[in-house]
């Protein structure tokens, strides 16, 4: 089974899976694209690489995998995977994440508002049948980590669509 954890820089995604690494394998999309060059180039604006989606999806989609397999990053909603699993965070907890990491200010704009407006979560369930959000905002990363499990292990719980922080952004 192909699982993706994703959603916005700051949301708790890479330390999610260093704890569910002691259950699952993990494959972290940031290096699988640069080990594999699944680029075009280098956005020097953003300071990110311009990934090659469709490459990518490819290499995923006939990659061999054993039992559960989790792919980490902002774009695994992108690849061929049975579950997809959207990390979210308050604008205003994200921000207070992103400052802390040293996120310029223009990014931690950019980010913030793509969190407000829901852009991964809505990509998302564009993309996928089984779609699940939680909300990152106030659990700390060993309770995140259980959220995960319990998606995986079968619950209902943690359907997309319950958070809305328009207001917290914009208001």
């Amino acid at each position: 089974m192909k699982i993706a954890i994703t959603g916005t820089p700051g949301t708790g995604k890479s330390s999610v899976c260093e704890i569910l690494k002691e259950c699952y394998n993990i494959i972290h999309l940031n290096q699988l694209i640069e080990a594999n060059k699944f680029y075009t180039g280098i956005d020097d604006k953003r300071n990110t690489l311009n990934v090659d989606i469709d490459a990518l999806a490819d290499y995923v989609k006939h990659m061999p995998t054993k039992g559960i397999t989790i792919f980490e990053g902002h774009l695994a909603h992108h690849l061929p995977i049975d579950i997809v699993i959207v990390l979210r965070a308050s604008p205003y907890e994200l921000r207070r994440r992103l400052d802390k990491q040293g996120f310029g200010e223009a990014k931690t704009k950019e980010n913030v508002e793509a969190e407000a407006l829901d852009v991964i979560l809505v990509e998302a369930v564009e993309m996928n049948d089984r779609v699940y959000e939680i909300d990152t905002s106030e659990r700390s990363i060993e309770e995140v980590a259980k959220c995960v499990i319990e998606i995986i292990e079968g619950t209902d719980k943690y359907g997309p669509g319950s958070l809305d922080w328009s207001e917290e952004a914009f208001g």
